[in-house]
């Protein structure tokens, strides 16, 4: 591919989380003589350690909250936004006051926008699976297999959108989603709107889970990096919902997978400019929780307590994988990491931070 790219600076909101630092760090490597920003308001335990990290490599770093319009300011031309902030919890909201939910998800998201329009900027929104309807997914007819759950053969009802290869972009939207995934369609909804209205260029990627080395694994976000800091560091998990069986499967991208997808992405901008796609794993990378336990034995050599709780929690699904069809016809990409892959970079990232994590997560 060729070495140049059209964009001089790129902004990065949530650019100190999981996803927005690896990717300032992998562009910044790939292309040093571009200005990488990275923009986060640390409020999630783990992101006060990417500051240093990103300065390393040569990228600015402004602590500032999208919440806020004033802090979009910057003495420099930003050609290219990546939005990447969000409160990434499907759980947030149950409970308690959804507010800063709605604020970070969706406020301030418009704030990017209107900050992307003054200064003429194309931007990527990093939306989410989420937004499609969760009891729609779970009525489609699964079979239960020896380690996991699958989509069955023989549905009684027709699901547009949906085949045994996954989800699409044309699956319904209508039905209830979480505070979360309403709060990033509603995101979509508006940039489609700046998009006609004002000219800009933007493109939307509805991810799976992304996984892989500095992301700092909860139990509602980031599952399978908990599950091998857990299988690391000794200490017991849960297979929460659907029985308690662990069966669920999810499909899982690497991190690395999702920046070479991006980078195809913004070469190809002005002919997908408006579209939508979904991205994830797929069918060629998934894993039910008992699989993952499986594979973090296997490379951690330990075995822990994994207790069971049976009932489901509020908005969670049995089964979700990606149909990446429409990505891939449109830049010629799939994932070129399995879970294997995915597993043992995380183990080989949580080996060599042992200490910190040690402390901040255990």
């Amino acid at each position: 591919m060729n070495k140049q790219l059209r964009y001089r600076t790129i902004l990065i909101t949530g650019g100190a989380g999981f996803v927005g630092s690896n990717l300032a760090i992998s562009f910044k490597r790939k292309y040093p003589n571009i200005r990488v920003i990275a923009f986060d308001n640390l409020k999630r335990r783990g992101s006060e350690l990417n500051p240093g990290r990103l300065k390393q490599y040569g990228i600015e770093f402004v602590h500032g909250d999208i919440r806020n319009p004033e802090d979009l300011e910057f003495n420099t031309k930003i050609d290219l936004l990546f939005e990447c902030s969000a409160e990434p919890s499907v759980m947030a909201g149950y409970g308690e006051s959804p507010a800063y939910l709605i604020n970070t998800n969706l406020v301030g998201t418009v704030n990017c926008l209107e900050f992307a329009r003054k200064v003429k900027s194309d931007v990527i929104f990093l939306s989410t699976s989420r937004i499609y309807p969760y009891d729609v997914i779970n009525r489609i007819k699964i079979a239960e297999k020896e380690t996991r759950f699958e989509w069955s053969e023989e549905q009684e009802t027709s699901f547009p959108g949906w085949s045994k290869n996954g989800i699409d972009v044309d699956f319904t939207l209508r039905g209830s989603k979480s505070m979360y995934g309403a709060t990033k369609l509603c995101s979509e909804i508006i940039l489609q709107e700046y998009i006609k209205m004002y000219g800009m260029k933007g493109v939307i990627i509805r991810c799976g889970v992304i996984a892989g080395p500095w992301q700092f694994g909860r139990v509602d976000q980031g599952v399978f990096t908990l599950w091998m800091l857990a299988h690391y560091f000794r200490k017991p998990l849960r297979y929460i919902g659907f029985g308690g069986r662990g069966k669920q499967v999810r499909d899982l991208l690497h991190v690395d997978d999702l920046f070479e997808l991006l980078e195809l992405l913004i070469t190809s901008i002005d002919s997908i400019n408006g579209e939508i796609y979904n991205l994830g794993g797929g069918r060629a990378v998934n894993l039910s929780l008992l699989e993952t336990t499986e594979l973090c034995e296997d490379i951690t050599g330990n075995t822990i307590e994994i207790l069971s709780e049976p009932k489901t929690r509020p908005a969670d699904l049995s089964i979700y994988i990606t149909d990446n069809q429409k990505i891939s016809d449109a830049i010629n990409w799939k994932p070129r990491r399995d879970a294997r892959k995915i597993l043992e970079d995380t183990y080989l990232w949580i080996k060599n931070n042992e200490n910190v994590l040690r402390s901040l997560l255990i």
